[in-house]
């Protein structure tokens, strides 16, 4: 019962903490939110990336050097307590929320696999200059540019959209990819679908991962207004051509993979174009931003993690976490 009870409360806890701590970001991001709105595009996803994964660590952080290390040194080996229906119910949907996560996240990367391959087989080698990945022309029915994958990345451009962009055009849409390739977006974009998925009934997070599709597709479309404003209204004339051969109702199906497009929870091809026009005539955010995104997103984090090291060994902090458990325990029997 010892480590059935342990379990139980471990996975309770990795969920409540979880829900909670992405309960009170998500409505703290509602409220302030739009004091970002000057911000650099760069920083803005930046920040939101670490808010979005920032209670799942916090949980993990708490239940590893806080709870453990409490419950393993003070819990009684043959105590008389019980797993509760309650605390069973919590444990039952924090497992189901992990597991359902690494099943997605198997059969993303499965189906990425399969799909790259198959594209891989029917696509033509091309040279595309500026950016350093394979590149690869093929025959599709969405006109996509995309990067795929996050630790083998490769660009595929669909034959259509060869034909309609120019050269310019070409060359500022793969550095709107280099935009996404430089960030590894692949890779964050994974992850939050874990984080998402591991939170089965608390469905706020997905204004946060909404908000960072939004600000990493206009941050890559920084990265390709800084190489001069005519990148910026090449870009600019790249989506708008690419949106009128999209064919009715076609939409990229790709699990791990950024395109020129985005996705459907972005905020569209019209407001991009509206704020690549705003580049080129000069309106742009300050670097200071930048450097600010990285001082809220660093210093906290690392002051966090001393001070859980630093309680973590602290004796008198174990005994009471554990006095919280026999609480939770207590609450929930």
């Amino acid at each position: 019962m010892f480590e059935l009870l342990g379990l139980s409360l471990l996975l309770a806890a990795l969920l409540t903490f979880n829900s909670v701590a992405t309960l009170i970001i998500a409505g703290l991001w509602r409220l302030a939110g739009r004091a970002t709105e000057n911000w650099t595009a760069a920083a803005r996803a930046r920040l939101l990336f670490s808010l979005r994964i920032l209670p799942a660590v916090l949980a993990f952080l708490t239940v590893s050097l806080l709870f453990v290390p409490a419950y393993l040194e003070h819990e009684p080996r043959h105590a008389a307590e019980t797993v509760s229906f309650k605390l069973g119910l919590l444990a039952i949907f924090s497992a189901t929320g992990i597991a359902v996560s690494i099943y997605r996240g198997i059969g993303a990367h499965r189906a990425t696999a399969n799909l790259t391959s198959d594209w891989l087989r029917q696509g033509k080698p091309i040279e595309i200059p500026g950016i350093d990945i394979r590149s690869y022309e093929i025959r599709h029915a969405f006109p996509l540019i995309g990067i795929v994958g996050f630790l083998r990345p490769r660009l595929f451009i669909a034959s259509q959209v060869l034909e309609v962009l120019t050269p310019e055009e070409i060359s500022a849409a793969v550095a709107h990819e280099n935009g996404h390739l430089t960030a590894r977006d692949n890779l964050k974009r994974g992850l939050l679908q874990a984080c998402r998925d591991a939170l089965l009934i608390i469905p706020c997070g997905r204004l946060l991962d909404r908000s960072w599709s939004e600000a990493s597709e206009e941050a890559a479309d920084e990265n390709a207004a800084r190489q001069g404003n005519g990148v910026a209204l090449d870009l600019a004339s790249a989506l708008v051509k690419i949106a009128r051969i999209i064919p009715l109702g076609a939409r990229p199906t790709m699990p791990a993979g950024v395109f020129l497009l985005g996705d459907e929870e972005t905020k569209g091809i019209k407001s991009r174009v509206r704020r690549l026009i705003a580049l080129a005539t000069g309106e742009r955010q300050g670097s200071r931003y930048d450097v600010l995104t990285r001082l809220i997103v660093w210093a906290p984090a690392t002051m966090l993690l001393i001070g859980f090291v630093i309680a973590a060994t602290n004796p008198y902090l174990l005994t009471r976490v554990h006095h919280l458990i026999e609480r939770a325990v207590f609450v929930l029997s």
